[in-house]
């Protein structure tokens, strides 16, 4: 098994791409943090992996705060040991409000959620990793990392954002044996964008009827992705940004 041994924390692994990824690094033969905000459900699959022979347990997590992230850390060591892999998943939409109809709050909430936190796990955990000879990290950014219009101002910005951190720390600690790479998820089949997948007139289903693919994707083809990125089978992959989207961003 790929990850037998390795320790991972998946953010926001209590539904959706998250959640798939989790799923799948236990039954590759990770040890899995499930991290979010919801106790019922980060328990809920816990006894998912448990049940199907995995081993993980739940950190109640708000990522934008400190204090949590420090937590988070302490837990997973006290647990387990180490940390060998990170997957920074956990994220939050927008709304397609202008600069003109934008809140500051709104704003505020996406960036501390959707790039300040990735930023502030990776400065707890790279160390820790570079402290053990090495250690993988996935970025789960996203199709609005690489062009306007898909996400609304503060999405956008804050993947723009999360793909420069990616490459940008990747340079800085490659050489002491951390990896650090980006998925780019296009339309994904989650409670994220249910509301878009649900009006057949919506630009965005137009459109993925007209990509290669011609459907929505799922979270368990990222999951895959990230599971690839986070392995010994893409060591010579660094700074990375794998776009899984059916085509929908190549027009």
């Amino acid at each position: 098994m790929k990850f037998q041994d390795k320790v991972a924390i998946v953010t926001g692994s209590t539904k959706g791409i998250g959640k798939a990824t989790a799923m799948l690094m236990a039954a590759e033969g990770a040890k899995v943090v499930i991290v979010g905000t919801t106790e019922e459900a980060g328990n809920a699959v816990v006894a998912e992996i448990k049940e199907a022979g995995g081993e993980a347990f739940y950190q109640k997590t708000d990522v934008t705060s400190p204090e949590a992230l420090d937590a988070l850390v302490k837990a997973t060591l006290d647990t387990y040991g180490k940390i060998d892999i990170l997957v920074n998943n956990a994220g939050v939409g927008g709304s397609l409000a202008n600069m003109d109809q934008i809140t500051d709050e709104e704003w505020d909430k996406v960036l501390a959620t959707n790039l300040s936190a990735p930023f502030q796990m990776m400065k707890r955990i790279i160390p820790i990793m570079e402290q053990a000879g090495g250690g993988t990290i996935v970025n789960v950014a996203s199709m609005a990392s690489t062009g306007a219009g898909r996400g609304g101002i503060a999405y956008t910005t804050a993947k723009h954002g999360f793909l420069g951190l990616t490459r940008q720390i990747s340079l800085d600690h490659g050489h002491a044996g951390i990896r650090i790479n980006a998925v780019m998820p296009g339309p994904i089949d989650t409670q994220m964008i249910a509301r878009v997948l649900s009006i057949p007139q919506h630009p965005v289903n137009m459109k993925i009827k007209m990509s290669p693919s011609g459907r929505p994707g799922n979270p368990e083809e990222v999951a895959k992705a990230i599971a690839f990125l986070a392995s010994d089978e893409s060591s010579y992959i660094h700074g990375a940004a794998l776009a899984v989207d059916g085509g929908y961003t190549i027009f």
